[in-house]
């Protein structure tokens, strides 16, 4: 009987700590051998000392997930941006930047900016970049293979009059800067294991603004500069996968409450609900293929060839724009959609061209559901409070608009509706994805590699985010602890 409980006790021991090696690192690959020797002996240092060698290997495999913490919100009466904070230089110093993937670069305000705003509305100390006060800074000539990265796309230029790399960017509102590349260190906080490291950096180009123009230039909603998540060679995103520091991939869940704020980082969030819809190939931002729009699961009569990506036209997805913009020929029959299907009688009104109603109760239930229909089957499901903003209220009454706005030629989906959802730029894949989702809470992100290992982890502590949400992968490994523990005593007392 003593023999027969000491293997039985061995064996639960390696069911016990195999099965929370294996599920600790789901999804993993799985290799075949023997666990316990034809002797039925092994001792418990030789099974923790077996196990701590293969955690090793799978953290050498993976340097972490780069995390970026996320402030601003989109509501266009608070903030109508976010922005994160980047650390850059020797000794690193903090600025404050929008996050835009309608862009590639990442630039800030230099010291010797003309037209950069001194102060901001958004109560966040405003920082002014000095390459000769950082001891790495180096700038960027023209004869550099980096500058090269932005000459196609015209994300760099060069002049004849001094080898020197620099830019001029015109945005969609009028707004402009212009500058000069520098190279510098990019300081990251990477998570392994629940660990945050704040040792990491690794050599980037970004710009460096002398000039700003238009809404760039105002103070109530300024920040340090902007930072491009596009996809072409300028790109932080490009430069850091390049150097095989992380992968081709970057995520974000943007919290649509009054508070703001969410989860920004580069690997893949992953969630059972995602689904994806591929990139059109050889655009410069991130298009993907509309196909057709729906209310309350009722096709819009609109010719899908108003959706077609060609010049200027296309549905793009960027976090740069505060609300959504759809091609003049969807706008109308949308609006028009939207309003019919109102369950209950509100009153309908027009303030200063958009499209609004005065409610007295809570729009959910009385508004329908709005679906954007991709390529590949993929749908962006949009419920009321995508596409509604609250405007003001009146006499107990709130007034609520539809937030999309016309505009000739391309759809934008912009932060009003892309809030609360994680939202995945697979790069390497080709592909975007979402779903609807809690940026509360915390996210499980893979840094996949081509090893086919994955790296796990609770992303978003930098952001501030709540308590962890349980996994049900940690679910199962407790219950079958318990239920080994369970074994081992119950042969305890039957052995006494």
């Amino acid at each position: 009987m003593e023999a027969f409980f000491s293997l039985g006790v061995m064996i639960a021991f390696m069911l016990l700590f195999h099965v929370g090696s294996v599920l600790s690192h789901f999804p993993t690959t799985l290799t075949l051998e023997r666990a316990i020797p034809p002797s039925h002996q092994l001792q418990l240092a030789q099974l923790i000392a077996r196990d701590r060698k293969r955690h090793g290997r799978l953290l050498q495999s993976s340097g972490g997930v780069v995390d970026f913490p996320v402030a601003g919100t989109f509501d266009p009466f608070l903030v109508g941006l976010y922005y994160t904070k980047v650390q850059l230089g020797s000794p690193p110093r903090e600025f404050n930047v929008q996050i835009d993937t309608g862009s590639d670069v990442l630039w800030v305000s230099c010291s010797s900016c003309n037209g950069c705003p001194g102060t901001s509305g958004l109560q966040i100390q405003l920082n002014f970049f000095d390459p000769q006060s950082s001891s790495t800074a180096s700038l960027v000539s023209c004869s550099d293979p980096r500058c090269s990265l932005g000459l196609t796309s015209a994300d760099s230029v060069c002049s004849s009059q001094k080898n020197q790399c620099g830019y001029t960017f015109q945005y969609g509102d009028g707004s402009g800067t212009s500058g000069y590349y520098v190279a510098d260190l990019l300081h990251l906080d990477t998570i392994v294991q629940g660990s945050v490291n704040t040792n990491s950096s690794s050599q980037i180009v970004f710009g460096c603004s002398t000039l700003q123009t238009g809404d760039l230039t105002k103070s109530d909603r300024a920040v340090d500069g902007i930072f491009g998540f596009g996809q072409q060679g300028m790109s932080v995103i490009s430069q850091l996968a390049s150097s095989g520091l992380t992968p081709r991939v970057f995520s974000h869940c943007l919290k649509g409450d009054s508070a703001g704020g969410g989860i920004l980082v580069l690997g893949e969030i992953v969630e059972p609900n995602i689904v994806y819809s591929p990139l059109v190939q050889s655009q410069p931002h991130y298009n993907l293929n509309l196909q057709s729009i729906s209310v309350n699961g009722q096709p819009l009569d609109v010719n899908p060839s108003v959706f077609a990506t060609s010049s200027n036209k296309g549905t793009i997805v960027d976090t740069g724009t505060t609300l959504a913009y759809l091609t003049a020929d969807a706008y109308d029959p949308l609006v028009n959609a939207i309003t019919s299907s109102v369950l209950q009688p509100v009153r309908s009104i027009l303030s200063k061209g958009n499209q609004c109603f005065i409610v007295t109760t809570s729009i959910a239930g009385i508004f329908p559901q709005v679906s954007f229909n991709f390529a590949g089957g993929a749908s962006l499901v949009l419920n009321p409070q995508d596409y509604l903003i609250q405007q003001n209220s009146v006499g107990g009454a709130a007034v609520w608009c539809i937030g999309f706005q016309k505009i000739q030629g391309q759809t934008i989906l912009g932060d009003l509706v892309l809030k609360d959802k994680i939202v995945v730029y697979d790069l390497a894949g080709q592909r975007i994805g979402w779903a609807n989702y809690d940026c509360s809470m915390s996210v499980n992100v893979s840094t996949a590699t081509n090893t086919g290992r994955s790296e796990y982890v609770n992303a978003g502590q930098l952001s501030g985010d709540t308590a962890p949400r349980p996994q049900p992968h940690k679910l199962i490994q407790m219950n079958m602890i318990a239920f080994l523990l369970h074994i081992l005593m119950l042969g305890r007392f039957v052995l006494l």
